[in-house]
């Protein structure tokens, strides 16, 4: 009997501490409702300060093509502190940051159904962040370094203004490799603009063309460039403007002269000196022929 009545104690005991764990969840997830909608009808039709990060895409309540603005106070609320590593190349030595992962950041603003964000920088860089990635790596939109406003630190090692946010991560460890591409940490600084958008609408505009398009190679190299080259060249409205080289004119580079695109992308300065345009010694012959084969669909879809 008085076992049974230790196991009933012990039994009890054990369910009010479950009880009241499930209690300090749900006050928590409260909480982080009451954020959410906090944030959510605080953005801006106009800006308000030169800090407020822009907003557009699948935004409830933002209009097809239009933009609103969420202050930086108002992500700063919503933010937690952290300590990330230097593994992904974002920071030289570990470091403490105030930020928002982008995925509670969709939440936060009612996208839970963007199943990509895209980064747009001051320079016409941009990240792309599809679910997968943010799944597998929980991307940090970084509003704080140790303390400070990131518009406090100095320039970066191109020059550049590191402006009022980044993305960063914890930690990174690859979560595929394509041939030689391995999976890369997208780390763009002087962010001034996200967009929560459909990922088969983004993609879609560099898809691979022609009877070829579902040969391996021209699948990994289009895989390869929807994480490398989509950062920096463009195909119409979509993908990055910084290099100022359109999708197209990489394809006419690639059918006219395979060999120097292969040797462009893999030392860029060894065909122009002065190429801003980072290597990627990395590539074996393969992956620059799997890339060159999916460039060269684009213009000559019927003779890979």
């Amino acid at each position: 009997m008085r076992g049974q009545l230790g196991e009933i104690v012990r039994r009890c005991v054990t369910g009010m501490a479950i009880c009241a764990a499930l209690a300090c969840v749900a006050l928590d997830m409260i909480a982080r409702a009451s954020d959410t909608a906090a944030l959510a009808g605080k953005l801006h039709v106009k800006r308000t300060s030169a800090s407020d990060l822009e907003v557009a895409g699948d935004v409830p309540g933002v209009p097809r093509g239009e933009t609103r603005y969420a202050r930086r106070e108002d992500l700063l609320a919503i933010s937690r502190s952290m300590a990330v590593t230097a593994n992904d190349g974002a920071f030289t030595v570990p470091s403490n940051v105030k930020a928002v992962p982008l995925g509670d950041l969709a939440r936060a603003l009612g996208a839970p159904a963007a199943d990509m964000v895209v980064a747009i920088c001051t320079d016409k860089y941009r990240a792309n962040y599809p679910r997968e990635y943010i799944e597998a790596h929980h991307p940090l939109l970084v509003l704080e370094l140790n303390g400070k406003p990131l518009e406090d630190w100095p320039k970066d090692t191109e020059g550049t203004d590191r402006g009022w946010y980044l993305i960063a991560h914890v930690s990174f460890t690859p979560a595929f490799k394509i041939l030689s591409h391995e999976d890369e940490p997208q780390i763009p600084w002087g962010v001034v603009r996200l967009e929560f958008r459909d990922e088969k609408s983004v993609f879609g505009a560099i898809e691979p063309r022609g009877p070829f398009a579902n040969k391996a190679a021209v699948q990994a190299g289009y895989r390869i460039a929807q994480q490398n080259c989509f950062r920096c060249h463009n195909a119409g409205d979509e993908g990055g403007q910084k290099s100022g080289v359109t999708w197209a004119v990489l394809s006419a580079i690639a059918v006219a002269s395979p060999d120097f695109f292969a040797e462009y992308v893999r030392n860029p300065k060894s065909k122009s000196p002065r190429a801003q345009m980072p290597g990627d010694p990395e590539y074996d012959d393969k992956s620059l022929q799997a890339l060159t084969a999916y460039f060269r669909s684009f213009s000559q879809p019927g003779n890979l």
